[in-house]
């Protein structure tokens, strides 16, 4: 088959709650559209798009699928994505390759938050949008309370094009707003008849909103039909609907019910007629702070939205053609690396089911296989200069450390979480040499769950989580000196070393040493070492183990022995003046500190404050942002927040998000300290 024609495809990605029936939706369209032979479905393991053994065995979403489907000599591509803000930012990814956000809300729950959050995404990056109200035929559904409750959370833009014909087990088929006919699909046919007359004052006050809402597309005819001069001609109302959607003006409410595959043929129908094309959207922002339009005129170009691993293919990368052709030969640049990478194949792929196909054009979303060194983000060019702004995602703020249950599997574990991260780029995984711990930090504990299941699933694997260990510091109050001296005598050669050292605190300097021996008291070859002992004695702590941080550190006397003096023993007696000074220096614990900005609504502000006191937190500002919700800002101990991701969630059901970043270190309160040490020394007796 050809490749489409830019103007000949659409690109959708499915939005919304789990549970609320996204993939349930794609299913049946890929199934009215002839692409699958049965209906998909999810709560039985037999989706075509939810086949990965992780989305079985949980029931939902977690990675973004791809569902190509022909319809009336257009290619739409549905990209199916997750609700949970566990994996939220493969679906935010794949906000950035489509041209609309379908959302779909159940018609019982209605909108919930996690929709209420996409939405808040999409309209930051200028998608059009339409709603799918699912479940119509489910027992307890309102259409009238689902209506209200869109247009009472999104605002009066939002307006129906379908209506039901009766609900929860009276739902029958539904009323298409537009052509004004009610269409039924029984027996895996559709059949168009008039509109029972019961219904039709019903839809003609849909149709009338319907006219309001479209009629600002044009500024002539929104002058005619307020002044009332004449209704919008059948013709007219279809030559603005397409305008209003792009324009934002309006967005169209479907209603229907997956499971029986009622309303989705006039969707697809819309989707067709009415959505935009790649190249009728807004431009895509690029790094150096310009714009670039789709144009298939254009050079060679695309963008990679999702990376993924294949067990039998390798590295697959998902992208969106900006510009030009692709073909199977075609050599691109990555703007990131500056590297050239050879298309050797072009897949277009459903579920994980690939196809060869030999050529993609502008717009279009296809599979590229094997692009070595290409990650979510990056652009693709025959020049190699053009780049897109990076992708917009969540930062991930949800730690965890991690070891393997067996030490023979360790380096295992560690390549298996570097590939992790490496196709994701909302994990991130380091090794904190202070605390020794690997951290792996995703977007939340769900995620975490995911990956050690995946992890003994193909590796045979088992790792255990671990507290995450905070990165404290001591350092000194006040200035004390102290004599180093190390002697050792057995038999032969001997060691001597003998120094006398001054510390003084340095806040906010870090470490500096001070070399103020004169009259050849220690030789100057040796200083040195002197310096060395302090480094080493800093890291290894006082009260704990954790290591000194800003302290200024001076040798200024000492003595030698000719013979037995050498760098080993002056760097012992360094240690130990060291140490002996710390007795008399007052001694304490620093921790680090979090700066962090919560949004909220307005309901969860006195809990938020109130939970930062228990924290031992410092409020520093509450505002307002411009949707009304809530900004607190605080000061808290990094310890107290390691979790704050999940905790968040729990306390705000979800509504609450927030950003952190480390800021400096401060003195632990005394009872604080008095724990760290007394678990230092229970570790200390443990170990011995």
């Amino acid at each position: 088959m050809a490749a489409p024609a830019t103007e000949q495809v659409r690109n959708i990605v499915l939005v919304g709650q789990d549970g609320a029936g996204k993939t349930s939706f794609a299913e049946a369209m890929l199934h009215v559209s002839g692409r699958t032979s049965r209906l998909g479905t999810t709560h039985d393991g037999k989706s075509n798009l939810d086949y990965d053994p992780e989305e079985i065995k949980r029931g939902f979403t977690i990675s973004s699928s791809l569902a190509p489907i022909h319809h009336k000599g257009f290619k739409i591509n549905l990209l199916d994505t997750s609700g949970s803000d566990d994996f939220v930012g493969e679906t935010i990814a794949a906000m950035e390759a489509a041209e609309l956000a379908f959302f779909v809300v159940d018609a019982v729950a209605g909108a919930q938050i996690n929709t209420v959050k996409l939405w808040d995404i999409a309209d930051r990056k200028r998608l059009c949008r339409a709603f799918f109200i699912n479940h119509i035929d489910r027992e307890h559904a309102n259409y009238e309370s689902a209506m209200e409750g869109l247009i009472q959370r999104f605002g009066q833009r939002v307006g129906a094009v379908t209506i039901p014909i009766g609900v929860d087990k009276d739902f029958k088929g539904i009323i298409d707003v537009i052509r004004m006919k009610a269409r039924y699909h029984t027996d895996g046919k559709e059949r168009i008849e008039d509109i029972p007359a019961e219904y039709e004052a019903e839809a003609q006050a849909a149709r009338d909103k319907l006219c309001d809402l479209v009629a600002e597309a044009d500024d002539d005819l929104m002058m005619k039909y307020l002044d009332g001069e004449e209704q919008l001609t059948q013709e007219e109302l279809e030559s603005l609907l397409g305008k209003a959607i792009v324009q934002e003006l309006f967005i169209p409410v479907f209603v229907g019910s997956t499971l029986v595959e009622q309303g989705i043929e006039v969707i697809m129908d819309d989707i067709v007629t009415y959505f935009p094309a790649p190249d009728a959207h807004g431009p895509f922002p690029t790094a150096d702070g310009n714009e670039y339009r789709i144009d298939e005129e254009g050079e060679a170009a695309f963008f990679v939205f999702k990376t993924v691993s294949d067990a039998f293919v390798g590295r697959l990368s998902f992208v969106k053609v900006l510009s030009g052709i692709l073909e199977p030969g075609t050599e691109l640049i990555n703007a990131t690396n500056k590297k050239k990478e050879r298309i050797a194949h072009i897949y277009v792929m459903m579920g994980k089911e690939t196809n060869d196909v030999k050529s993609a054009r502008a717009g279009d979303i296809v599979v590229i296989p094997k692009l070595g060194e290409a990650r979510t983000g990056d652009t693709f060019s025959t020049s190699g200069k053009i780049e897109l702004a990076p992708l917009q995602l969540p930062k991930p703020l949800y730690p965890v450390a991690l070891r393997a249950a067996s030490k023979n599997d360790e380096d295992k574990l560690g390549d298996f979480l570097a590939k992790v991260a490496d196709l994701d780029p909302c994990i991130t995984l380091h090794r904190d040499d202070q605390t020794r711990q690997t951290i792996l930090t995703t977007l939340g504990d769900g995620a975490v769950d995911l990956i050690l299941s995946r992890l003994k699933e193909r590796s045979g694997i088992e790792a255990q989580l671990l507290e995450v260990k905070v990165p404290y510091r001591e350092t000194i109050r006040k200035t004390a000196e102290a004599q180093g001296r190390h002697k050792k005598q057995t038999g032969g050669a001997g060691q001597f070393g003998d120094c006398y050292v001054r510390l003084e605190p340095n806040p906010g300097g870090g470490y500096e040493f001070l070399d103020e021996v004169v009259g050849g008291r220690i030789p100057k070859g040796l200083i040195p070492a002197v310096d060395k002992g302090i480094k080493e004695a800093m890291v290894e702590g006082f009260l704990t183990d954790d290591p000194f941080v800003d302290l200024k550190a001076a040798v200024y006397d000492g003595s030698y022995h000719s013979v037995d003096s050498n760098e080993m023993a002056f760097k012992q007696a360094g240690r130990l003046a060291f140490r002996n000074a710390c007795e008399k220096a007052d001694v304490y614990i620093l921790e680090p500190m979090a700066n962090i900005e919560v949004t909220v609504t307005e309901e969860y502000a006195g809990t938020i404050m109130g939970d930062f006191s228990t924290r031992r937190g410092r409020v520093s500002g509450m505002s307002a942002d411009d949707n009304g919700r809530q900004i607190i800002k605080a000061r808290v101990p990094y310890k107290e927040v390691v979790t704050y991701a999940k905790d968040l969630r729990s306390m705000t059901r979800g509504v609450g998000s927030f950003a952190i970043e480390l800021d400096g270190y401060e003195e632990v309160p005394g009872d604080v300290s008095k724990k760290l040490i007394a678990d230092y020394l229970a570790r200390r007796e443990e170990k011995n």
